[in-house]
């Protein structure tokens, strides 16, 4: 009986030693960040340590040093399909994102090892390409690491590295997105049906890229035939027709098209239709 007794109390204890746990902030929490850049999804995911009163580069992290590019596991880089980076072609898949901080200028590396703690693991023979970029410093200061993408594009962005008072700055960019929305449009279009959304789909991709405006104007001209009652597709409708020197047929379209934007309250729409039918009138 009492060796019973004690093997539960043991259990308990096992039970105990295993539940209780304190669970507390990380030091460097783990953060990620992804942007649909063109057609192809770009992710990064780090830890992101903080400042905490010390000097960062230059300091903590020396200049001319190679750099994990955050803390504990090595920063990692994420595409989904090929894309550029400061011209540097990168196919699909998962990589570690290294770099050496410098006092005018970073050398960013992207290299194929992504299972690596630290600097410890890298081999420079695993490089996929190095970049250098310039180092600039910031207006205000950033106390956590942080990566984020501004000025987008339909087919790039960039990509920032801020912490401190220092941002680096580089360029990706997705080479394909023509070939894939045109594989697309040649797809869909083969038998697009009576969906009026395929046909404004793929005008306006034409108008946009300034491809062939006829063909724009005959999937145009179907797209409001199927349904006359949305504004913003009458509007690209005036806008073909008027790049087609169809000046009548424009301004009939965007009188139109202001009509339904002003019912529904879009008075963005209807400032842009007046803009046009002055454009369509000096033209006439």
């Amino acid at each position: 009986m009492k060796r019973r007794l004690y093997l539960m109390v043991i259990a308990l204890l096992i039970v105990w030693q295993v539940e209780a746990q304190i669970t507390t902030p990380q030091p460097s929490p783990l953060g990620e960040v992804s942007q649909t850049v063109g057609l192809a999804e770009v992710t990064i995911n780090y830890s992101r340590p903080g400042v905490k009163g010390r000097k960062i580069f230059g300091g903590l992290e020396a200049y001319d040093k190679l750099w994990r590019t955050g803390a504990n596991q090595a920063t990692r880089l994420t595409v989904s399909d090929e894309v550029m980076i400061e011209g540097n072609s990168l196919p699909e898949g998962e990589y570690a994102l290294f770099s050496i901080p410098g006092e005018e200028e970073w050398t960013i590396i992207v290299n194929k090892n992504v299972n690596q703690g630290g600097i410890g693991n890298y081999d420079e023979a695993e490089d996929v390409f190095r970049f250098t970029v310039p180092a600039k410093k910031t207006d205000m200061p950033f106390e956590t690491l942080t990566f984020m993408f501004s000025d987008m594009t339909d087919t790039g962005a960039d990509v920032h590295l801020v912490w401190e008072n220092t941002m680096v700055t580089f360029g990706v960019e997705d080479p394909n997105v023509d070939k894939k929305v045109m594989a697309q449009i040649n797809e869909q279009m083969a038998d697009p049906g009576d969906d009026p959304n395929l046909y404004y789909a793929a005008a306006n991709y034409y108008y946009n890229t300034e491809k062939d405006m006829t063909q724009a104007q005959e999937w145009i001209d179907k797209a409001v035939e199927l349904n006359n009652e949305r504004y913003w597709v009458m509007h690209l409708q005036a806008k073909i027709h008027e790049k087609n020197g169809k000046y009548e047929t424009a301004m009939e379209a965007a009188k139109k098209s202001k009509e339904l934007a002003e019912a529904n309250g879009n008075q963005a729409y209807v400032k842009m239709n007046d803009e046009l039918m002055a454009t369509i009138s000096e033209e006439m």
